[in-house]
Formats: structure tokens, sequence, C-alpha cells
């Protein structure tokens, strides 16, 4: 049967209102931003700062200083910043504590200890986002026995198969497709394109971006007989006649549980477990483009950047840092406050609190004493030349 007869066969005024149950909710995440003019005194309370100077003053955007203008706040979190504001250009700024703000001719200053933190609140406060009328989009499909929270938002060409459960407030944006029995918590944003597979948990306030997959079948394989793989782990690298001669799925039954505020870019993919969930812990940010094996466990407040490709089976602990292209073998255990840095290559085990770099990756004074090293090659070559020259010319005067 097509999509275009299936389509048919769907009664859209039963799409437009749901066909599952309400379910309580919150506040919506990544739904409704402030707008328009805003005064310096307001923001100020708001972002849990200080003002100095005229709090009446209104804006209505977050800039940088090279863009500056009367009606804007200026992110000027360092000397550098503020020196690079024309004069009159602007009339308030973000600054640091301490920051002499009126000799640059401003007329308002919103102060904080850590401006780079105010101006995470900052941003959210100005955030345009993605807008999307209440309610449920004509063109959605929700099969018969999917739950929608409280106010939940579902965009055009959506897919809710039977058995999912869509908590209160959350935002689904358009093409995207939740699988069968997911459950998505509160308050999550959705973007558009995202692939949720079935059984897929997700906690509150919950980030996906564009394209990203949570949920696809985990990548593992095996022979009839030992594989060469197998074969080159038993002979500790060795050369070896092992083939392999065919490759058999071990399907996935397990699936993916993502804990409370984690946030997944776009074009990352999670596999799911085999036995059991892949697993990620609340607080969690995932970079663009990141593979993340089946059954692997990453911890709480962990950072992921772009690019990391993650093996399966890997445990990594609580508040680890991965730089981008960083990629992890099989079976590894990264400890908490491990901080790994880009595009290293981790072999083995990682005890906690360890900043790693390299290929393979070793402790970091290992690591740049080795680069040292790497780069002292040349001139120790010419000098080990000069020396064959010198023993060879005293040879021939002998």
């Amino acid at each position: 049967m097509s999509f275009r007869m299936v389509w048919r066969l769907i009664p859209l005024p039963a799409m437009r209102t749901g066909r599952g149950k309400q379910i309580g909710g919150l506040v919506p995440s990544g739904g409704e931003m402030m707008s328009g003019q805003h005064t310096i005194a307001a923001l100020a309370d708001a972002l849990g700062a200080r003002f100095e100077g005229d709090g009446g003053i209104e804006v209505s955007a977050l800039v940088h200083p090279d863009h500056a203008a009367t009606d804007t706040l200026v992110m000027a979190s360092s000397p550098e910043f503020l020196a690079k504001i024309d004069p009159g250009k602007a009339r308030a700024a973000l600054v640091a504590d301490g920051t002499d703000w009126a000799a640059h001719g401003l007329e308002a200053a919103i102060i904080a200890p850590r401006p780079r933190y105010a101006m995470a609140h900052a941003t959210r406060v100005f955030a345009h986002g993605d807008a999307l009328a209440a309610g449920i989009h004509s063109s959605a499909v929700i099969e018969a026995g999917a739950e929608l929270g409280e106010n939940a938002r579902v965009g055009p060409f959506v897919h809710i198969a039977a058995g999912a459960a869509i908590g209160a407030n959350a935002i689904i944006h358009s093409h995207t497709s939740i699988g069968q029995d997911a459950r998505i918590g509160p308050d999550a944003l959705i973007h558009a394109g995202a692939r949720i597979g079935s059984r897929v948990t997700i906690g509150a306030r919950v980030i996906i971006h564009q394209n990203a997959v949570i949920g696809a079948d985990g990548f593992s394989f095996v022979t009839p007989d030992m594989g060469a793989v197998e074969a080159a782990k038993a002979s500790g690298g060795s050369a070896s006649k092992v083939q392999n001669l065919g490759l058999e799925r071990i399907y996935s039954l397990g699936a993916v549980t993502l804990g409370d505020d984690v946030e997944i870019g776009a074009g990352t993919t999670l596999d799911r477990g085999t036995l059991r969930d892949t697993t990620i812990g609340n607080g969690t940010k995932i970079d663009n483009q990141v593979q993340i094996g089946h059954n692997v466990t990453v911890g709480s407040t962990c950072m992921l950047c772009a690019q990391v490709g993650i093996a399966g089976s890997t445990e990594i602990g609580d508040r680890v840092v991965l730089g981008g292209k960083v990629g992890v073998a099989d079976h590894v255990k990264i400890g908490s406050d491990v901080l790994v840095a880009a595009a290293s290559a981790v072999a083995g085990n990682i005890p906690s609190r360890s900043i790693m770099m390299g290929v393979p990756a070793v402790p970091r004074d290992e690591a740049i004493r080795s680069v040292m090293a790497l780069r002292r090659l040349p001139r120790l070559t010419e000098t080990v030349n000069a020396l064959k020259k010198r023993l060879s010319s005293m040879d021939s005067a002998g």
C-alpha cells in the first residue's frame, strides 16, 4: 500500500485533536522566550545580577561589540571587548565586576561576577527559537494508543506510533518520527527530522536537534567461526590467516535511555543496547555528528564534542569532557572528571581526574614531552649527519 493510500485512510479531524489521552505537565522548555524591549533593570533581575546607571534604558538584542547600537545590550566581558565599542554607538553593556564601564561612554551596565555564565541566561532571554503553533498540525499522524501530554505541540508530518507517550508541554517539530512505546518527558524540545526509535526513554527538558537518531540498531556482528578481529586480539596483533567468511547480525533488544536535561546535537546517532539500554546521564551535552555505540554508558554532566566516536560497551563516568574527533575503543572504562584533548584516540582504561591527549592517548605531560622530542628530531638528524661526516673524514685522514 502506498503512502498516499495510507494517508487517505487516516481521519484528519482525529489527527488535529489527537487520539491519545492528555497527561499533566510543566512550563515548556525552549518554548516561549522573552521578546521585544527589556529594561536594563528587568534584565539584571532576570539574570540574577545587579545593574549600575540608568536602569530604564530599553534594549532589544544582545550583540557583539562590532554590532553595537543604541537599542542593544553589548556583550563586553573583557577590556578588549569594551575597547571595541565606538563612542556613542551603545548605551549599555554586560560587563565583569570591577569594570569602569562609564569611561567608555556607556549610560548603564549589568554587572556579573562571571559574565560568560550570565551570557548563557541572557542569550536565552533573547533567543528567537523555532515557532510552533499550539496544538497538533493536521498533517501529523498519531496512531491510536499514543498519549499526548497537556499543551504538547506537534508539527507538520510528525509520526507518533502506538504506545508512545509524549510529556506535557513537549514540542515536536516537523518530520519527526517517534517509535512504538517510546517515552518522552515533559518540556522536551525535539527539532525537525529527529528519529526516536521504539522503546526509547527520554527524560524531562531534553533537547534533540535536527536529524539526530536515538535508538538505531547497534553495529554488532559475529562470524560462524573465529573471525579476523578475534584472531588478531588473541595473537596480540600478529598477522593471521583467519578470514571473515560470513557476518551474522546480533540484533539489539535493548533501547536508549536519556536522563533529564540532556542535549543531543544535529546528526548525532545513539545506538540501542544489545540486551540492556545504552544510557546517557542527567545534564550531559552531546555535540553534532557524534556516534555512540551499543551498550555504552555515559555519566552525568559530560560534554562530548563534535565527531566523537565511542565504540560499544564503553563506560564513561561523570563530568567527562571529550574534545572534537576523540575516538574511544570498545569495552574501555573512563573514570569521572577526565579531560581528553581533541583528535585523541583512547585505547585503554583511564583513571578518574586524568588529562589525556595524543594517539594513543597518554597523560598530557607525557604527550607534550613526546611532541617536543619529535620536533627536535630534524635538528638531531642534522647533528648525527654532521658527526658521521666528521668521523668519516677522520677515518680517511688516518
